[in-house]
């Protein structure tokens, strides 16, 4: 007997960042600062993420491209897992994300690559309890209460 079934998932979207509660909006402002730090003479596409931890430490990340692509690393990498090494007993709570092309945030939410969403997954099993990420672009902001969201059928999820 074949079941079919159908994956869906929940979010929400906002208009600007003035939606979004303080702590939020500190932490959108924090991921656009650490895109200013990223390495990118390559791509010249510019990624910054900020991780808030449960103990309301903030850890940034920003994409670190290297001549050889495949041994640069995303900014949501560098961030979960340098947050793993200095606070590793304390979860991440909630991550924003953002873009920048030159000095400009993107129009549009930038999307985590399929590496970074197997490591929400794995840091979501880790800690038992999901993280919250904001995806923010110049037209809008999304929220998705679970990173897992973006990739329900993680390696090792069944």
């Amino acid at each position: 007997m074949v079941i079919e079934k159908i994956i869906s998932i929940p979010y929400k979207e906002f208009e600007n960042k003035s939606e979004l509660d303080e702590q939020e909006r500190i932490l959108a402002e924090t991921a656009i600062n650490a895109a200013h730090k990223a390495y990118s003479p390559y791509s010249k596409f510019c990624v910054g993420a900020a991780v808030l931890l449960e103990n309301g430490e903030i850890v940034i990340g920003s994409n670190q491209e290297n001549a050889a692509y495949p041994s640069g690393l995303c900014a949501e990498r560098v961030a979960l897992f340098y947050a793993g090494t200095k606070y590793g007993n304390i979860a991440p709570k909630t991550m924003a994300i953002v873009a920048l092309v030159g000095d400009e945030l993107i129009d549009q939410p930038v999307t985590p690559c399929g590496a970074c969403r197997q490591v929400f997954a794995e840091v979501e099993k880790r800690y038992s309890k999901p993280f919250s990420l904001l995806l923010i672009g110049k037209e809008k902001i999304v929220k998705l209460d679970k990173s897992g969201y973006l990739l329900p059928l993680a390696f090792n999820s069944f």
